[in-house]
């Protein structure tokens, strides 16, 4: 039996997706077939590291440098990035805007980034704020809120809503008398905010193609701030509850929209959960291993066949 004839086989069990034989068959006749993904992964990883290198060398040689000089090199990187991308940009519009060149995203990234580096040199050398970060992290979430909704770009808005996530924990840290569930319940106000911000610009039509990134942040703070109060010792019972509860929305969400993501954050967050109600008070270091073998593999299966089943569906 030839490969083609397998594949037409798996076609018609089911076994493989439409799309997946038109690949497969493709990739057998030796045909080009589309690297843009792995590419645009390398080359964003590509940027970032280039930036965590600049940083390290701008905080080990900045005594021998001097401030000018590293003042003077990381604000011609940063002018000479957004003056490329203001002066290559596309007119403004609400819908999904294609990219003007292929280095674009690129060079507004390295902006955005080289932005944080600068910030972070100054005031640890200046203090021009007296330490005030949580000042720096607002100022850094609306600019990055302007570059990503001006130039339509997912990465820069994912470093938004990381940087307003911060300002919210920095926030409320010069609170003296705050408490862990103090920083739970303004994790979860976060993302009311960030998933309510999200939906509503959704719904008037302005960028809607970033809801997406809005929910894959909202559903990771509000899994996290809801799994710290299934961890404590008394009054879990409640967060144990609300976390269930996010778990089949999240799963809800997954299965009508069609995204593996939700399903697999329901999956593993419900599972992180209650393991930790399961063994809780379970002192026999033997059992708890075997319970973690026993189920990890068994979860580990299961989102391997829900995946195929994604797969197949798509």
């Amino acid at each position: 039996m030839t490969i083609f004839a397998r594949l037409e086989q798996w076609k018609e069990q089911g076994t493989i997706s439409p799309e997946q034989y038109a690949q497969l068959s493709g990739l057998s006749r030796r045909e080009p077939f589309s690297l843009f993904l792995e590419i645009n992964i390398l080359l964003y990883a590509g940027v970032l590291a280039f930036v965590a290198g600049l940083g390290w060398t701008v905080s080990t040689w900045s005594e021998q440098l001097g401030d000018v000089l590293v003042l003077v090199l990381l604000s011609a990187i940063l002018v000479a990035c957004f003056w490329y991308c203001f002066s290559r940009a596309l007119p403004w519009s609400p819908a999904e805007t294609r990219s003007p060149s292929p280095i674009f995203d690129y060079v507004l990234y390295l902006g955005s980034l080289v932005w944080t580096v600068e910030l972070t040199y100054l005031e640890k050398r200046f203090q021009v704020l007296s330490g005030q970060w949580d000042l720096y992290l607002l100022a850094t979430a609306v600019l990055f809120f302007f570059l990503a909704y001006r130039f339509d770009n997912r990465f820069v808005l994912s470093l938004a809503l990381s940087s307003l996530a911060g300002w919210f924990g920095l926030k409320i840290s010069h609170w003296p008398s705050h408490q862990d569930e103090t920083y739970r319940e303004y994790a979860l106000a976060y993302g009311l905010l960030v998933g309510g911000g999200g939906a509503i610009l959704q719904r008037r039509g302005i960028k809607p193609h970033f809801l997406n990134t809005y929910l894959h942040i909202v559903a990771n703070v509000v899994f996290w701030a809801l799994l710290s109060g299934v961890f404590e010792r008394q009054g879990y019972v409640l967060w144990f509850l609300a976390l269930l509860i996010a778990c089949g929305a999240s799963l809800a969400w997954g299965l009508k929209r069609r995204q593996f993501a939700f399903v697999a954050y329901a999956a593993v967050y419900g599972y992180i959960g209650v393991s930790s109600i399961l063994i809780r008070g379970i002192n026999d270091e033997i059992a708890v291993f075997g319970y973690f073998v026993v189920t990890g593999i068994a979860m580990l299966v299961a989102l391997v066949l829900i995946a195929r089943r994604f797969g197949r569906q798509a």
